[in-house]
């Protein structure tokens, strides 16, 4: 069944180019805090779920991304902030 057919919004995360993906994950940080502060119950959840996809395509897609030390428990704790 096709996205539309269930009743979401946006082409599914898996067919997304990668350019496209990291394009839409751009957005849907960009307007997560408007959503959080200002939205409905309802765009809140929605929001939500799409995030969660296409943060779930990306990381399935690169697997094995380097993370910055800085955002790792090692590194967070050896900042001298």
């Amino acid at each position: 069944m096709s996205d539309a057919g269930r009743g979401r919004s946006g082409v599914g995360p898996a067919d997304l180019d990668e350019q496209q993906l990291l394009r839409e994950l751009e957005t849907i940080h960009r307007t997560r805090h408007d959503t959080l502060l200002h939205g409905s119950q309802n765009a809140l959840i929605a929001h939500s779920k799409r995030m969660t996809e296409l943060e779930a395509e990306y990381l399935k897609r690169h697997p094995d991304r380097r993370a910055a030390s800085g955002r790792t428990r090692e590194g967070a704790r050896a900042r001298t902030d």
